[in-house]
């Protein structure tokens, strides 16, 4: 390739203006609703302490690992998730279109519950009673339990994606980088004001011991393949993100280190939404569950019992508006970079098509809840279980088998065919610093962390439901 033609086609794609504009943006596409709705529920179950710990220690040995892959054969190639197995290696072209599709699949759901996270900012703000009477029937009154949910499937999410597509539309440094510059800090600003209400009501302190207690009785295989799956999930690892991302980054940076960053605060957003929800749940005795029903209707409890419930209420889906929306600009922008240089098409042109065709396809997750129950058609073959909806199906899918699967065909690819060598070559391509830990790197991303994935795998295919 002509040093000409290379710059030109470095030059017509988007880049990172600084370090802390790409690690905000990494770390805000990896915090998101999973770190706030997930992550305290399965710390609770697994026990506290000792959940937390081996969290961090799946982070640090193997989270970080599968995302250095990611980001090298992002900034070696310049390219998005499939272009970028086009340069390196066609044949393994399926290990990015994985990506590419799971990443679709993920962002049309997202859209309608950060539209349902939009509509609680509202309602925390002008009915908190109508809320607080009766919150799981008002939960499902935004679902369409009493007719069609015109607000919930339509209206605001149509609103939470255009926001997506304004800062889309402004491109990768004067779009999704200025984004994250101001979401980010909202994010921790919010999480400590919200963390200090909680852990001050009385009661809290309990929740603050539980979750500081290590026990290793607690720790069964359940506990630890929750965190290893929880993991893959908080940091957006399979999903064609991190590829997408470390192709916009300038050959001087040092990805070791970002990695270090992301990580680092992708993990501490976890471990204080955990101080924040567990204690308040401590306080109030509401069960501390996962996911949507728990977000949405559980938590009321624990606003309605706290002084100055309704504010704090609103903050909390401000919190979750900025945790859904930093992640589903990165989820989008993995399937712009791969329709826009792969079949040429315009970044504004593409933006709106897809914008569109992901709103459409979501309205029927939400309607799926409740509005159109189509009910024992979505089941797991292995088990015959049966999945409530469409959507928990759709959930199924992603977390358990398409995102383990990219991430271990991309550590694979990484480790056996593209080799780490030249990983370590292009980490280190600037010669300002040498990877350190290369050797240890190297053994992780040929042999551990595929058998961690597979594990990962295989338990939640075979055991389903079990390790939520």
């Amino acid at each position: 390739m002509s040093l000409k033609h290379e710059h030109h086609h470095h030059h017509k794609r988007g880049e990172w203006s600084s370090s802390l504009g790409f690690i905000l943006a990494a770390a805000g596409s990896a915090v998101g609703l999973g770190n706030i709705w997930k992550f305290p529920g399965r710390a609770y179950r697994g026990g506290g302490g000792a959940f937390l710990l081996v969290y961090i220690l799946i982070v640090v040995f193997i989270g970080s690992v599968a995302m250095l892959s990611e980001f090298a054969v992002g900034r070696n190639t310049n390219s998005n998730a499939v272009g970028a197995f086009n340069k390196l290696n066609p044949k393994w072209k399926i290990a990015g279109w994985l990506g590419i599709i799971t990443g679709f699949i993920v962002s049309c759901y997202y859209i309608q519950v950060g539209g349902w996270v939009l509509n609680y900012i509202i309602a925390y703000v002008t009915e908190p009673s109508a809320v607080f009477a009766d919150p799981l029937n008002y939960f499902y009154g935004v679902l369409g339990a009493n007719g069609f949910p015109l607000m919930g499937a339509i209206v605001y999410p149509a609103i939470f994606i255009g926001i997506c597509m304004f800062v889309l539309f402004k491109g990768v440094s004067g779009g999704i980088e200025k984004f994250n510059k101001i979401a980010m800090p909202g994010i921790v600003f919010l999480l400590l004001v919200l963390l200090v209400r909680s852990v001050t009501m009385p009661g809290a302190m309990e929740g603050v011991k539980y979750l500081l207690h290590v026990d290793f009785k607690t720790l069964t295989s359940g506990t630890i393949l929750s965190a290893l799956g929880q993991a893959f999930y908080s940091l957006s690892i399979g999903l064609a993100i991190m590829v997408t991302y470390g192709s916009y980054l300038k050959k001087e940076e040092n990805i070791v280190k970002n990695v270090g960053y992301i990580c680092f605060f992708d993990t501490m957003v976890a471990i204080v939404a955990g101080f924040m929800i567990i204690p308040a749940v401590f306080a109030t005795g509401v069960d501390p569950g996962i996911g949507g029903g728990f977000a949405f209707a559980s938590l009321a409890g624990v606003f309605h019992q706290m002084s100055g419930g309704a504010f704090f209420g609103a903050l909390f889906y401000l919190l979750l508006l900025f945790a859904a929306l930093t992640s589903e600009i990165s989820l989008v922008e993995g399937t712009i970079a791969f329709i826009s240089e792969e079949y040429h098409v315009n970044r504004k042109k593409t933006i709106i098509i897809l914008g569109v065709v992901m709103f459409v396809i979501g309205v029927f997750y939400t309607l799926s809840q409740l509005y159109l129950p189509i009910k024992g058609v979505w089941f797991d073959l292995a088990n015959g279980l049966q999945f409530p909806s469409f959507g928990d199906f759709l959930e199924f899918v992603t977390d358990r088998l398409l995102m383990p699967l990219g991430a271990l065909l991309f550590c694979i690819f990484v480790g056996w065919v593209w080799r780490p060598e030249n990983a370590i070559k292009e980490v280190e391509q600037d010669g300002a610093f040498t990877f350190k830990l290369a050797k240890l790197w190297s053994v992780m991303v040929k042999f551990v962390v595929p058998v961690a994935i597979f594990i990962v795998l295989v338990c939640g295919l075979v055991f389903g439901m079990s390790i939520s």
